[in-house]
């Protein structure tokens, strides 16, 4: 495979083509967005390719609005076991990765809708949730999953993904106090769990209030990634071109982390793994979900940035492709790392990275 910049054709992610020698990669993402106050060149924090992994770790919190039960697992056959396999999969191959686990899968149990960790959020919401135990609900409580990831080897991050319940931060009844709830009882949850989060992600992607962040210990979180296909959200026409993207084998767009306010950091994702399930196989073969990673990572390592690759761990349970899949992708992975190419980082990881190049240090009120 050709490297970018040996002056192939290069089609990036939402279909515009280049030749990669006329690509000034350090300058792919470098938005003029009112969160970016970085007052120094953040594409000259890295002296190779940094990977980054993040995985959205929901189980059923993540599809509450969207399935039942029997409907999740038909849907997601094996996705229990999913978690243990992908860390399983990471231990072998020696990586680190964050796991943004959403809050209600720390819990030991709860009461449900009236658990009063729930009070003064959405009843259209939280009426969804069932009391149960990790005994008799499996799908919504998790903890020894968190217990395990705490001890894993090699060290496996755990932060947090939306708060508690997986409320949409974009939702009509999300008010930046619900919001604050939500949070704040997401982390409490972790925190009982004996894990204190750093780093964060949005349910589905959907930012808002990151204000309340850094009071809650929260130093970098996971933006968007920085092309069409994906700004144009959970539309028609988002949807087409994401579909596009991997029909053409679009290269993933190197990144680099953004301070949007002092102290936190926007971590933006590089490649979201598409869905592998039969109906997506169908119109794009699992096979391009490999060449992309191996796309996005050629990017990052000749731009000298980040490569955040991203997925659903139930994702993988979609297809009885999936875990293979995963291994091709760490084979490749643990493979430019050998060679001296790329590093592998947490979020927090990087963001510690990012603090440390600063000539003064920042005093951040909490």
């Amino acid at each position: 495979m050709a490297a970018a910049g040996a002056g192939v054709p290069v089609r990036m992610a939402g279909g515009n083509v280049k030749r990669a020698d006329a690509i000034p990669l350090r300058c792919i993402y470098s938005p003029a967005s009112r969160h970016n106050r970085t007052q120094w060149d953040a594409t000259r924090a890295f002296e190779r390719g940094v990977a980054v992994l993040s995985f959205d770790t929901e189980q059923i919190w993540g599809h509450l609005d969207l399935l039942n039960e029997p409907q999740f697992q038909r849907r997601y056959p094996g996705a229990f076991l999913a978690h243990e396999k992908l860390l399983a999969c990471l231990s072998s191959a020696d990586i680190s990765a964050t796991w943004l686990v959403v809050g209600g899968m720390a819990l030991a149990g709860s009461d449900g809708a009236r658990d009063p960790r729930m009070a003064g959020l959405p009843i259209e919401w939280t009426g969804r949730i069932p009391a149960g135990r990790e005994t008799t609900r499996p799908l919504w409580y998790r903890r020894t999953l968190v217990e395990r990831l705490r001890a894993a080897h090699p060290h496996q991050e755990v932060g947090l993904h939306g708060g508690l319940t997986h409320l949409s931060w974009t939702a009509t009844h999300a008010t930046p106090e619900v919001l604050k709830r939500e949070l704040r009882e997401g982390v409490i949850a972790l925190e009982q769990a004996r894990v204190r989060p750093c780093s964060f992600s949005f349910p589905r992607d959907q930012e808002a209030c990151h204000e309340l962040l850094p009071a809650q210990g929260i130093r970098c979180y996971r933006g968007r990634t920085p092309a069409l296909s994906f700004e144009l959200g959970r539309t028609l026409p988002g949807a087409l071109l994401r579909i596009l993207d991997e029909l053409c084998v679009a290269t993933p767009p190197p990144v680099w982390p953004l301070e949007s306010l002092p102290g936190l950091w926007n971590v933006p994702s590089s490649l979201f793994l598409y869905p592998i399930g039969r109906a997506r196989a169908r119109v794009a073969p699992v096979r391009t979900r490999i060449e992309r990673f191996r796309l996005g990572l050629d990017a990052a390592i000749c731009a000298q940035g980040v490569f955040h690759f991203c997925l659903h761990p139930d994702n993988l349970a979609e297809s009885p492709e999936g875990f293979a899949m995963l291994e091709e992708i760490l084979d490749e992975l643990v493979r430019r790392r050998a060679c001296g190419d790329v590093e592998v980082l947490t979020m927090a990881e990087l963001a510690d990275r990012m603090e440390s190049l600063r000539e003064e240090p920042l005093a951040i009120q909490r």
